[in-house]
């Protein structure tokens, strides 16, 4: 028999999670490709024929969803805001002003660590790997000032406007989080207690725990492509967001993914944020803000977060955490490094 640290391993390129030998007897799991990458859902206790009947429905959000946020799509509601920047109060689904309303408020408490309104220097960050040269002073300088939360305006049952030509949105940090929080009432209505909800390695909702287990174990990626350790949760969210998972090369440097709003400039140092809280789309929030800000600050803010807790991973090794940490997940650290596929 595999055991379960092993299977983690061969099965970490769909999901973070492994099931025991009795949960794969009792449990049905599948994948779709969902809002940019693999969405993974496992249910517990359920007949084939329901089961069916509750991942359409699951999957179901997260397809909407996309429609009405994804940028790469011209017809969302978000592409739709994004031509018409400037051009006063547009009409929006609900759920995308409740989303947007959500950001704001998350950029106000990570102390602009956070900001959806981050396309107009993620746009001239891609521009400047094309020509292979970084941005000018003038040129950042004129990107930031298009950024900010105050861009944005919401009013309920009213739409969204934003302020000006060239503010751009893009809700990539937060939209995985905020669809597994919406997928939750529907597990519900299913009358499903244990599920594992999985997007890529960065999103997850744990709910419940597998038969004759304490919960959901899941592998967790560190620094520098490699496995940091495993993880237990149950009815816990957890967000893990690194800072050189993906890069780009200019003048032969490279240049992380994660860009800090504040300044502008790409993370360049390699570190993980991993966050745990009763809402998915915060703990995105959260683990990216965990990034972005000095230790001691990420850390203070995430341990003053009722049910949120944190770990943080440099690229050198250290660990440092909330002090919560430990009593809020069990977190076994791989002995050695692992590669990750």
């Amino acid at each position: 028999m595999i055991s379960r640290a092993v299977c983690a391993l061969l099965l970490s390129t769909l999901t973070q999670g492994c099931a025991t030998e009795s949960t794969l007897e009792r449990s049905i799991s599948d994948g779709r490709y969902e809002m940019g990458t693999v969405l993974e859902i496992t249910l517990e206790g359920l007949e084939p024929k329901p089961a069916a009947e509750a991942l359409d429905d699951l999957y179901e959000v997260a397809t909407r969803l996309d429609r009405l946020l994804s940028i790469y799509d011209p017809e969302s509601d978000v592409s739709r805001l994004n031509r018409t920047a400037g051009l006063g109060r547009q009409p929006v689904d609900a759920e995308v002003e409740e989303i947007l309303q959500r950001s704001i408020a998350y950029s106000e408490l990570t102390q602009g660590a956070f900001d959806v309104t981050i396309g107009p220097v993620v746009d001239l960050w891609m521009a400047a790997a094309d020509r292979d040269a970084p941005p000018t002073p003038l040129e950042l300088a004129a990107a930031r000032e298009r950024v900010g939360p105050s861009r944005i305006s919401v009013v309920s049952g009213e739409g969204v406007s934003l302020s000006e030509s060239g503010v751009k949105l893009d809700l990539g940090g937060i939209a995985k989080g905020y669809a597994l929080d919406r997928m939750l009432p529907l597990l519900e209505r299913h009358g499903i207690e244990s599920a594992l909800l999985n997007f890529g390695q960065s999103s997850s909702w744990a709910v419940g725990a597998p038969a004759g287990s304490a919960g959901w174990r899941l592998l967790v990626r560190g620094p520098k492509g490699r496995f940091a350790g495993l993880i237990t949760l149950r009815d816990q969210a957890l967000s893990v967001s690194g800072s050189q998972g993906q890069w780009v090369e200019i003048g032969g440097r490279r240049y992380g993914h994660i860009i800090d709003p504040r300044s502008g400039e790409p993370l360049m140092r390699a570190r993980q944020a991993i966050v745990v809280s009763q809402r998915a789309a915060l703990a995105e929030a959260l683990s990216l803000a965990l990034l972005v800000l000095d230790a001691d600050t990420g850390l203070a803010l995430v341990a003053a977060q009722p049910d949120c807790e944190g770990l943080l991973i440099e690229g050198d090794g250290e660990f440092r955490s909330t002090p919560g940490w430990d009593a809020a997940v069990h977190f076994e650290p791989l002995p050695e490094p692992h590669e990750a596929p």
